[in-house]
């Protein structure tokens, strides 16, 4: 496995050349014009992307564009229905992780974490630090770092438990950071499991998620369909956005219709980089 702190020095390097392409996009800039925008020189930046993804940045790039959203909505046409159908679990999930989602009863949401020991830390990604939390019953919580948000995040953790005790402990979170991003070829993942509070459309919209295969984006109207609610589009989009473990349940596959990438709590130039790394890992596990 790459060095995780490494791929999250990256990351920033990936992100600030995503935001450049965002804008000047419509020209189409050459490489040595984006490795300049990141301070970088074309070599430095070829192996930076190398490093980060493991293939070229122009290769890297046109999993970014809104054609590639086009065709990622043209596939999904019934890729939720075949996903129950053949009882699709974890091999839709990132490099097989097997994930499993709890959701809270009613008196336990009442209860506001009361009595609950809440651990949380700060660990290196691919897409950039995060704010990793759990409880005993499994991981409650997960946000990447925007810049200078590190203590705000920490706030927004107790107002989403007031009534817990929250304990920085990098130790114990550590080895939930491993299940969920150590994946090393070959070998077996560990479970990894969720424990969510939502209500039920929420927590239908959630599971929905977690069946959007690796590599692969629906629609919003397609997440809509897919539980019973065909003009409940926007409020899936609402539920999308109040989702607290982003990546883990990969809000990030939803797209819109006309093939806009769409809006990301956790960075619009993050959800590109993390659809455009889940196309290069799928393409590599189809070439396995």
């Amino acid at each position: 496995m790459k060095d995780l702190k490494q791929l999250s020095k990256d990351y920033r390097r990936v992100e600030q050349a995503i935001e450049y392409l965002e804008v000047h996009f419509h020209r189409q800039p050459p490489l040595a014009e984006i490795a300049s925008a990141v301070a970088m020189s074309e070599y430095h930046f070829q192996r930076l992307f190398s490093r980060w993804v493991g293939i070229s940045p122009k290769r890297f790039l046109q999993f970014l564009t809104k054609e590639y959203a086009k065709k990622l909505i043209t596939e999904s046409e019934n890729i939720l229905d075949a996903a129950y159908d053949t009882g699709l679990s974890s091999p839709g999930r990132l490099h097989d992780l097997f994930v499993t989602c709890e959701a809270m009863t009613p008196g336990q949401v009442k209860t506001k974490g009361s009595g609950v020991r809440l651990v949380y830390g700060f660990h290196p990604s691919p897409f950039g630090d995060c704010l990793l939390a759990a409880t005993e019953r499994g991981i409650c919580a997960l946000r990447f770092v925007q810049t200078g948000d590190a203590d705000h995040m920490v706030d927004w953790l107790q107002r989403q438990w007031p009534k817990a005790t929250l304990q920085h402990e990098q130790d114990e979170t550590f080895l939930l950071h491993r299940r969920v991003f150590d994946f090393a070829p070959g070998r077996e993942p560990a479970p990894v499991h969720l424990y969510v509070r939502g209500t039920n459309f929420q927590i239908k919209v959630w599971e929905a998620l977690l069946k959007i295969p690796l590599g692969k984006a629906v629609a919003y109207e397609d997440i809509a369909r897919h539980i019973g609610m065909p003009r409940a589009a926007r409020a899936v989009g609402n539920a999308v956005g109040s989702n607290p473990i982003p990546f883990l349940i990969p809000c990030h596959r939803v797209i819109r219709k006309m093939g806009d990438f769409g809006n990301y709590g956790e960075g619009p130039a993050r959800k590109k980089a993390i659809l455009g790394w889940e196309a290069v890992a799928a393409m590599h596990r189809c070439a396995a």
